[in-house]
């Protein structure tokens, strides 16, 4: 007959505990899950810009000179629906405030080598990523991380005179 009072005393002490743990453990595990989806849509953003560089670079590759029309290509690159809705991308490419394209010729625009290296054309997308997880910005010193997708492709025409 004690060992029942032991161990009716002990639950009616114990009652709370749960609350308690779940209580403590619940905001960090909500701020580690805002983390992993924040960091994940940082890496799907970077994906974006390097995706964008690739295809500036690659229509640069073939007209080096227009570099209007290569940071167009590099902007465009998201799918659209039928009311130029953008389909599932954080970065909106076409923002010229957000997104930065920077297109620079090395070497001469035209194909073949300058001084040993190849003449190439490279592409650069720059974005600064806003931070979703709370606390963060203010550990690290800013609400933002600059993220740069760079291609950088071999100028294959026009042919060198």
């Amino acid at each position: 007959m004690k060992l029942k009072n032991v161990k009716a005393n002990k639950t009616s002490h114990e009652r709370g505990q749960s609350l308690v743990e779940l209580a403590i453990s619940l905001p960090v595990i909500i701020l580690l899950l805002l983390g992993t989806v924040d960091f994940g849509m940082a890496i799907f953003s970077y994906a974006i810009l390097r995706d964008a560089a690739q295809e500036g670079a690659l229509y640069g590759s073939f007209n080096p000179d227009n570099k209007i029309e290569i940071e167009n290509r590099a902007r465009n690159i998201s799918p659209q629906g039928e009311e130029n809705e953008v389909f599932s991308s954080p970065v909106e490419l076409r923002d010229r405030e957000l997104v930065q394209v920077e297109v620079k010729a090395i070497g001469k625009s035209c194909q073949g080598s300058t001084g040993g290296e190849a003449n190439s054309l490279r592409v650069r997308v720059r974005y600064e990523y806003p931070i979703l997880m709370p606390f963060i910005g203010t550990i690290i010193g800013s609400d933002t991380i600059p993220l740069t997708g760079s291609a950088t492709n071999v100028i294959l025409q026009p042919p060198c005179p």
